[in-house]
């Protein structure tokens, strides 16, 4: 496992605490990406919440953030039912903070049923194994959130490296003693690595996702070592926006979520 300092996630989450009907928390230091929570984990406070209040839940199977501002100070976390049918569940959630409203959620929970259609999904690239990877984040430019988990470079170029394709593949697992296990888990994780469209950048500039769609091809997504490969590229971008493609395996190589991003490019 990698160094780690702070809270461990799982104690983190077990710390959301009943609030005004929802769940409420203030974030350790070192889970925020300045002064903020970054995107992965605004998303895994929604995945966290729906699942606490409201237990009994189906599988998810979609998810759609919206990121609306920072996540910062004391935050509180709804997540209320908008619809329940026979096998489906839709939550919409949202996390508002001490700058007001931080992010809006739909979260669809899908029962699984009979069908006779069955189709894995693309492979993983050839890429070697995470031991056989170097460590993706520079000592000196590592996000406070990011020292929680274990990346290695698998694939692709690193930020800063005009001319490149602009796409990152990685190895990463989370980092603490804890392992934790469960989908708040995996949410934080998918999003723990910067956009390939720094790849693009001639030098650092800042950068923030607006927008998350993640699809869960997985009813129970899990990692026998708890490495997962996370390959992520651009599709296009320009006048400051950038579109973004992101797919993910366990360590076996099954396919288990596929997602896109937009992100504002400020450079």
């Amino acid at each position: 496992m990698s160094e780690t300092h702070g809270t461990p996630f799982r104690r983190m989450m077990e710390s959301l605490a009943p609030e005004a009907g929802g769940l409420a928390i203030d974030l350790p230091g070192d889970w925020l990406q300045g002064r903020t929570a970054y995107g992965g984990l605004t998303g895994a406070l929604c995945v966290e919440a729906a699942g606490r209040l409201h237990p009994d839940l189906p599988p998810l199977r979609d998810a759609h953030f919206a990121l609306a501002g920072p996540a910062s100070g004391r935050l509180v976390v709804q997540a209320n039912v908008v619809r329940q049918g026979r096998s489906a569940v839709v939550i919409e959630a949202s996390v508002t903070g001490d700058a007001g409203p931080a992010a809006r959620a739909l979260l669809t929970y899908g029962a699984g049923r009979d069908s006779r259609v069955l189709h894995m999904g693309a492979g993983p690239p050839a890429v070697p194994g995470p031991e056989a990877c170097s460590a993706f984040f520079d000592a000196d430019r590592k996000p406070g959130f990011a020292h929680h988990f274990d990346v290695r470079l698998a694939g692709g170029a690193r930020p800063m490296t005009p001319g490149a394709e602009p796409r990152i593949a990685v190895w990463i697992r989370h980092g603490d003693g804890e392992t934790p296990g469960g989908l708040p888990a995996l949410v934080a994780l998918a999003d723990a690595v910067p956009s390939p469209a720094l790849v693009l950048f001639p030098e650092f500039a800042p950068f923030s996702t607006m927008a998350w769609s993640l699809n869960l091809t997985s009813a129970a997504p899990s990692s026998a070592s708890g490495w997962w490969l996370l390959d992520s590229r651009i599709d296009a971008a320009g006048g400051g926006y950038a579109a973004q493609d992101m797919s993910l395996w366990n360590d076996a190589g099954h396919l288990v979520a596929r997602a896109r991003q937009m992100v504002a490019l400020f450079i």
